[in-house]
């Protein structure tokens, strides 16, 4: 699977909940049950394999760009491994200009819990289309060689609802 496209759109509200959680971590939740008896497992469909499989690569997506916009001198043909077309062009293209600028960035994309809003399973190309509010407000652009921030505008937009396509 790789993602296909992906199309940042406005800015995702003030009190979309963009945490910890967002980025990927979670916390076990426990719930006491009065009968030891096992759970039943629930069997799942082909859609929603499809959409469990999307999403898990959408997220190391963003975390291989992660670490290729912090390290200025990562092979960006790396990210083959995860997008195609416009997508991979537009990728490798944008951390080659920053590398070239003395630039890097570091910390964290926080990724708000990826939504499936569409899912064609049964084509030719199966597809999984995936709706999220991306924040990146943890990550600093920082240059190359000094270490030193840079200043960005105040009025800079940090979190945007991004769609994607992952194709199988």
């Amino acid at each position: 699977m790789a993602v296909c496209t992906l199309a940042a759109l406005t800015a995702c509200s003030p009190s979309e909940p963009a945490d910890e959680k967002a980025s990927g971590s979670t916390s076990p939740t426990t719930t006491a049950e009065s009968s030891p008896s096992p759970a039943p497992t629930k069997s799942v469909s082909p859609e929603e394999e499809a959409q469990g499989e999307a999403i898990v690569l959408y997220r190391a997506y963003w975390q291989e760009l992660e670490r290729l916009y912090a390290d200025e001198g990562a092979d960006t043909g790396e990210l083959k491994e995860f997008a195609v077309g416009e997508a991979l062009v537009s990728a490798q293209k944008d951390i080659k200009d920053m590398h070239g600028a003395n630039q890097v960035i570091t910390g964290k994309v926080l990724l708000a819990d990826p939504t499936v809003t569409k899912a064609e399973i049964n084509t030719k190309i199966p597809k999984v289309y995936l709706s999220t509010c991306l924040d990146v407000r943890k990550w600093k652009v920082t240059t190359a060689d000094t270490g030193k921030p840079l200043s960005l505008p105040s009025t800079r937009l940090t979190k945007y609802i991004v769609e994607a396509t992952v194709e199988k």
